[in-house]
């Protein structure tokens, strides 16, 4: 059995996730391993095989005790998730996706993801690629500020562009201190209970520099590819905007269109991909909110795969924000 030394922080939604899955068994794909805190409860709910996908290098090092726990129980993979449906020789039973950035990322100042702790201007979950240095230093404001607004739903977007060019023009930006403190410079000072005012910034640019709504489409594509009939995807979103993209995703796959408007009839599209057990999302219980704060955003998803064959996805339905990054 796992040892109880130094078990990472159980992650969101894990008891609804598992409750709305149930039962638990098979050869399960955990797309977004982090601390391996869902793997542990896919193994304890029943599951008999884990294959757990983290692009973040220092995810599979860190991951080793837990190999050593599970033996040939666990698999690990250094990749994305929007690749998923590759690592695996057969089909699975359960998929689940955690998106977002990982409180083992953000606690880690070196990696560059928090405006709380001062670090390079990193956000690179993969260590490789362009940094979020590099697309504040080198984007034009134009592009910055349809960044924060698309990505971040941040309102102030042209303003802090702006701003961040000003900068930039004496010295490059380098940590993410130096970037924080500007963007707090163009925004009120919060109210008790607000978020930091750099939150929607970080945000955007974390999505960026990751091209996590790419890859969020693709993932489930991936997904839909690797489900055996009957098996499971549940996802978990922590803003709006991936939320919009699963809900959508989940309502062209289980065979019911969008609506033009909320009185236009809903168009049957056939065959489904997905069977809704629950169309809307499950929040967060009270109980958790008070355990977690981290939870407070957080909604689940789940689907059920019918046999209907998997299929590309009509990306215009799913409401992704368009930026044309190849600029960058």
């Amino acid at each position: 059995m796992p040892s109880d030394a130094a078990r990472p922080h159980i992650p969101v939604l894990l008891a609804p996730l598992l409750q709305a899955v149930a039962p638990v068994q098979g050869h399960w794909i955990d797309g977004t391993f982090g601390a391996g805190g869902y793997t542990r409860g896919l193994f304890a709910a029943g599951a008999d095989h884990v294959t757990g996908v983290d692009r973040d290098p220092l995810a599979i090092e860190m991951a080793a005790p837990m190999q050593a726990d599970y033996g040939a129980r666990l698999t690990l993979v250094q990749g994305t998730f929007s690749e998923l449906d590759a690592y695996v020789d057969a089909p699975v039973d359960g998929v689940v996706l955690d998106l977002g950035v990982s409180s083992m990322q953000l606690d880690l100042a070196e990696r560059g993801f928090s405006f709380l702790r001062d670090g390079p201007l990193d956000m690179r979950m993969s260590q490789d690629g362009p940094s979020a240095a590099d697309l504040v230093n080198s984007a034009d404001e134009s592009l910055l500020a349809d960044v924060l607004y698309h990505y971040g739903e941040e309102r102030a977007s042209r303003r802090i562009a702006r701003a961040i060019l000003r900068t930039r023009a004496d010295a490059p930006f380098e940590t993410t201190g130096q970037l924080a403190k500007v963007v707090e410079s163009c925004l009120p000072r919060p109210k008790p209970g607000q978020s930091h005012p750099a939150t929607r910034s970080f945000q955007a640019l974390r999505i960026a520099v990751n091209d996590e709504f790419g890859q969020l489409a693709e993932g489930l594509e991936a997904a839909e590819r690797a489900l055996a009939p009957g098996g499971a995807l549940a996802v978990v979103t922590f803003h709006s905007m991936e939320d919009r993209v699963v809900k959508r995703f989940f309502q062209a796959r289980s065979g019911r269109g969008g609506r033009a408007n909320r009185y236009a009839p809903e168009t049957e599209t056939v065959p489904a991909q997905f069977h809704l057990k629950k169309a809307s999302a499950i929040p967060p219980a009270a109980t958790e909110l008070a355990d977690n704060p981290r939870a407070r955003s957080a909604k689940l998803r789940v689907g059920f795969r019918t046999e209907a064959p998997a299929t590309l996805v009509d990306r215009s339905a799913l409401g992704l924000p368009k930026l044309n990054m190849e600029a960058w």
